[in-house]
């Protein structure tokens, strides 16, 4: 399974629809900078960039997103 595919499922799951209407925007946000992002070997380090200039950005908690993704995550593999 492709990083797209997983994100597609997101949309799908009982995290992203638990998300308020603002966090979702800014996920989807997220989703759509990683999808045109250029990944080279500082993956993480443009990640975390990714989500720091969006909560900002959309005045978020960064500590709720980053939690919606070990959620997301955990759902995912079956361990929620």
């Amino acid at each position: 399974m492709t990083i797209n595919n997983l994100i597609h499922k997101s949309f799908e799951s009982k995290s992203f629809n638990a998300l308020s209407p603002i966090m979702k925007e800014a996920v989807n946000d997220i989703i759509k900078l990683c999808n045109e992002a250029k990944f080279d070997e500082n993956i993480l380090d443009r990640f975390d960039n990714i989500i720091f200039n969006v909560c900002k950005h959309h005045n978020v908690d960064r500590d709720t997103i980053e939690e919606y993704f070990d959620d997301e995550l955990n759902e995912y593999l079956g361990e929620k």
